[in-house]
């Protein structure tokens, strides 16, 4: 986390989710583990006295698929990676990867030392590689689904993994591998509360275009209310967070799955608050406001990407702006608050269009906004579309490099600039309309964000394309 400034700044820092399955399924099997977590240390070298202390055989570096921020694939963590695989090559160990970045780019990762890598859901494939090397018998783990290696300088994969689909009979993660205290601590100092990680599904069925999916496709499987609640209560009971984070693609798509979610709620009689991820087609079409809000619900992120319908549709986002007018308004009147995830930059977006999408978040003035560029990762449409323009640097550095990876409507600092443009304008109506309790804070952030904007209006009209005429819409994005 210390090598994304963005991230560290926020500090809301998550325990690596996906690893702790994979150790508990792991460690279910008889095996021994221990946890190298590297969200909060100083840097990768710190590995080398995990390494000393613990003496493994096997060191897997493994990647929370859940987090949204690992299928970025950062330049940055990937050079971490390579690092951490020639620290443990280097005190003689086997080196599994299972990551996003490790499927889409499997003989850069083994051409760095790493003797496999794991494409597709990776606790059923590390627990029989790792068996299968124990035991000394890995000379036949091409008979092992999901796995890549090289053979006589060859990269061989063998077929590809089946997903679980019975999730209910995983192990809960490993929580008790993890400093929880060091988590809390550093929440507790900047956000004034404590959040944990739940994820109640795998995969996502929809098929926006520059949605990569390189470890379940388009498959999804949900675990019962049951199961999730019983994870909470022993959350709850051993280390009291605050809040959760439902880190699913989507939370609650399973048809009734959310009323028994509720019931379960309500009948153990716990008291939780949480944020997730959602549509707002799906919002609307089940109606499940009034569900979310009973069962503890605080914020709804919506991907709502863009307010123009023709960036929505060129997307295949499925989704219509009135659809995302509707769910923030009926979201509000449920006491929820409302997250949006916007993206600039695709190709064909005008600057009517954007325009168009600084009128849905001045009109609807959502509670939270995030914005990225359109970024293209391998195996999507959307990368195919563009990838005969793209140049040889093809992820960012940090997830707040916002550079446009191939050639746009708008110079590369446009976006830049149009980012800082948005989250002023956004803050300034939101405090001067009472969305914020007025404090000395919030007036000094006021008062921050008017005067510099004033730089950015002219930064960004000086860097609009110069043969595009200006679009005047009732909410010109230049008056806040």
């Amino acid at each position: 986390m210390r090598f994304d400034k963005k991230q560290w700044r926020t500090m809301q820092p998550y325990p690596p989710l996906g690893t702790l399955y994979a150790a508990s399924v792991l460690r279910n099997a008889g095996i021994t583990v221990s946890l190298f977590d590297s969200m909060l240390a100083e840097s990768e070298n710190e590995l080398e006295k995990y390494i000393r202390k613990f003496s493994p055989k096997i060191v897997a570096i493994y990647d929370d698929s859940f987090n949204y921020l690992t299928k970025m694939c950062l330049e940055r963590m990937r050079l971490a990676a390579f690092r951490m695989i020639s620290i443990a090559k280097a005190r003689g160990c086997i080196v599994v990867v299972s990551s996003s970045d490790s499927a889409d780019h499997v003989e850069e990762y083994l051409s760095q030392g790493a003797d496999y890598v794991i494409k597709g859901e990776g606790e059923t494939t590390l627990l029989e590689l790792s068996t299968q090397v124990l035991k000394s018998t890995a000379d036949s783990a091409g008979e092992i689904p999901g796995l890549c290696f090289l053979e006589s300088g060859n990269v061989v994969e063998s077929i590809s993994r089946k997903p679980i689909r019975d999730l209910g009979s995983l192990p809960l993660p490993a929580w008790d591998l993890v400093d929880l205290e060091d988590y809390r601590r550093h929440w507790l100092a900047a956000n004034g509360y404590f959040s944990l990680n739940v994820v109640t599904t795998r995969g996502c069925p929809f098929g926006c275009n520059w949605c990569a999916k390189p470890i379940y496709g388009r498959g999804y499987t949900s675990r019962s209310p049951e199961n999730v609640v019983q994870e909470i209560a022993v959350l709850k009971e051993k280390y009291n967070p605050d809040h959760i984070w439902f880190c699913d693609d989507i939370f609650g798509l399973k048809p009734g799955w959310l009323n028994e979610f509720q019931k379960e709620i309500e009948h153990s009689g716990l008291d939780i608050r949480y944020k997730c991820l959602s549509r707002a087609d799906l919002l609307i079409k089940e109606n499940t406001f009034s569900m979310l809000a009973a069962s503890g619900c605080e914020t709804v992120w919506i991907g709502a990407e863009s307010g123009a319908q023709k960036i929505l549709d060129a997307m295949d986002k499925g989704t219509t702006v009135e659809q995302i007018r509707l769910a923030t308004r009926r979201l509000k009147e449920n006491g929820i608050k409302v997250g949006y995830f916007l993206q600039f930059g695709y190709p064909g977006e005008s600057y009517g269009d954007i325009l168009k999408t600084f009128e849905l978040v001045m009109h609807e003035m959502p509670d939270e906004i995030g914005m990225s560029v359109s970024y293209p990762l391998p195996n999507t449409k959307f990368y195919r579309m563009v990838e005969e323009t793209l140049g040889d640097k093809r992820n960012w550095q940090e997830s707040n490099d916002m550079k446009l990876l191939f050639p746009g409507e708008f110079k590369p600092y446009f976006y830049r600039v149009l980012h800082k443009v948005l989250h002023r304008v956004h803050r300034i109506r939101r405090i001067a309309r009472g969305r914020e309790k007025l404090t000395p804070r919030t007036f000094l952030a006021f008062l921050y964000n008017c005067i510099t904007l004033v730089p950015y209006r002219i930064v960004l009209q000086l860097e609009k394309t110069p043969n595009r005429n200006r679009v005047a819409l009732k909410h010109d994005i230049l008056e806040p």
